[in-house]
């Protein structure tokens, strides 16, 4: 088999992987101290910040109770009758290690366990990758990826290598904070060992290189191996469709079907979202019959068939897409928000608030994605009061923060109906900055009511946001021309051609699956 070759980028970081891989001899500089590394030290003030001490007098139970499930008795020693057992009269103090970490519930108790994990010098005892492993799974269960690269570092300065089991919880804690170049080194890493063509390591290095954007090293990889798995196509396929490269995903899933593999439900998930980003209906009901083969007895198959509500909607079918959604059997918030976003894209206002209304009656919660739905619906049939009032129930009913895309949606609600100085002062309240989209519905509000005042202000803004676009002079040229301006229509149209700017012209593109 050649050996993985990739562009000379992925192994540029190769140098730091001895500050990893040998942490028992730091690299020196030129000068003989240690060269600075990125990750802190075990014995650094930075590393025992993953183990902080808590003083609060109502944890001192949860303190006790570790103490008393990890270790009974104080770190001795070496023994005289075990060498290799530091603890003397001592239950197995990595016995309930494993539930002690899974049953955690928060990011304190499990700093809380690891701290204590420290103190009894349990993993210098056990030198198997396999407590290491609980722990860095644990720390990215909880969503703290950096903390578990931490962990991982201090693995390495142990002089553990890792297994086919460290290298796809690690690879999943590098994506989640896109540390790209340290998933380079663990890239490397696995070169080392043995471990790159392993089918869980090969598909999460799939998922790092595809999540960076480099798809040629994504694909490099999984050219590589010429046995590879059903989750190496997954991953590929699935960086390909959340990057919004959808034909590509979709000539990836035929390449699948080429080679003899039935695709399962992750497969179909990203797929289906392809299809829905290309709007092809025809490709839509082929892709469907292939949800049928994939569907599963013995789990849930929600995620996928939420996936084919969403796709018959982007397609333009809510007719299709209700048909699905009526025959499941069990619905989540995302089913009841593919539905009112649908109807809703599609200018169904009333169908779409029905299902809002459903939705809260069979008391599934909605997320901030459902009010998305449910105020752009209040758009499209110029319901100004069922707006507010939605977004009212979302702020103040269901806590939820509202993000720029409410606020564009609000924004756009009020412009339309002709309040611009209500919509003027909700943009300047804003707790964010405003983008270009909602720029752009204030300035198609003021060319439909003719405002010349706000219609400058406007202007301003998205000047400052893109100075090279010329539909903003486009519209503030028809602005002045409404209010019989020509004058300043002059002016506009002179600034235009000084800067070289000409209107782009609009294009339809037909989409096909052939």
């Amino acid at each position: 088999m050649m050996p993985l070759t990739l562009e000379a980028p992925v192994f540029r970081e190769q140098k730091n992987l001895k500050q990893i891989c040998s942490p028992m001899c730091p690299a020196k500089g030129a000068t003989g101290t240690e060269s600075k590394s990125p990750f802190p030290s075990m014995n650094s003030r930075r590393f025992h910040l993953l183990v902080p001490r808590t003083t609060n007098p109502k944890h001192q139970t949860t303190l006790s109770c570790l103490n008393r499930n990890l270790a009974s008795t104080t770190v001795s020693s070496v023994s005289e009758t075990n060498p290799s057992f530091p603890y003397r009269n001592a239950e197995d103090p990595a016995k309930n290690l494993p539930n002690l970490l899974s049953n955690c519930t928060n990011i304190l108790r499990l700093d809380q366990v690891y701290a204590h994990i420290v103190r009894t010098r349990v993993l210098a005892v056990y030198t198997a990758p396999f407590h290491w492993n609980n722990i860095i799974r644990s720390y990215t269960r909880f969503n703290a990826p950096i903390k578990s690269l931490y962990i991982y570092v201090a693995m390495s300065r142990a002089g553990l290598f890792p297994d086919c089991y460290t290298l796809p919880i690690i690879l999943k804690a590098t994506c989640q904070c896109f540390a790209i170049n340290f998933g380079r080194q663990l890239h490397s890493m696995a070169i080392k060992i043995g471990l790159e063509l392993h089918q869980f390591c090969e598909s999460g290095f799939i998922n790092l290189y595809a999540k960076a954007g480099e798809f040629e090293n994504a694909r490099k990889v999984f050219d590589e191996n010429p046995e590879r798995k059903l989750g190496s196509w997954n991953a590929i396929i699935g960086g390909l469709s959340q990057s919004g490269r959808a034909k590509e995903a979709i000539n990836m899933f035929l390449e699948l079907k080429k080679c003899g593999f039935l695709p399962d439900d992750v497969t179909m998930v990203s797929v289906t979202s392809s299809c829905g980003s290309l709007g092809d209906l025809e490709l839509a009901l082929q892709l469907h019959k292939c949800v049928f083969q994939a569907k599963s007895l013995e789990k849930s198959n929600i995620l996928m068939l939420n996936s084919v509500v969403d796709m018959y909607g982007k397609c333009g079918r809510m007719d299709l897409a209700y048909l699905v959604f009526s025959r499941m059997e069990e619905k989540n918030v995302s089913s009841w928000t593919s539905m009112i976003v649908g109807y809703a894209m599609h200018g169904h206002v009333e169908k779409a608030l029905d299902s809002f209304h459903c939705m809260r009656e069979v008391g599934v919660r909605p997320n901030n994605v459902t009010f998305v739905g449910v105020l752009s619906a209040c758009v499209h049939g110029g319901k100004v009061e069922e707006g507010k009032f939605y977004f009212d129930m979302m702020k103040n009913g269901y806590g939820i923060r509202p993000t720029l895309q409410h606020y564009g949606c609000m924004a756009d609600l009020l412009g339309r109906a002709g309040l611009l100085e209500e919509a003027r002062k909700m943009v300047e309240e804003m707790p964010m900055k405003a983008n270009v989209v909602i720029w752009g519905c204030l300035m198609g509000a003021c060319e439909k009511f003719g405002n010349v005042e706000m219609g400058e202000w406007v202007a301003k803004h998205l000047q400052e946001l893109e100075p090279w676009n010329d539909g903003v002079y486009v519209v503030l040229s028809n602005i002045y021309a409404s209010n019989g301006l020509w004058q300043e229509v002059e002016r506009v149209r002179g600034i235009m051609k000084q800067r070289k700017l000409a209107k782009t012209p609009g294009y339809s593109l037909a989409t096909s699956s052939d």
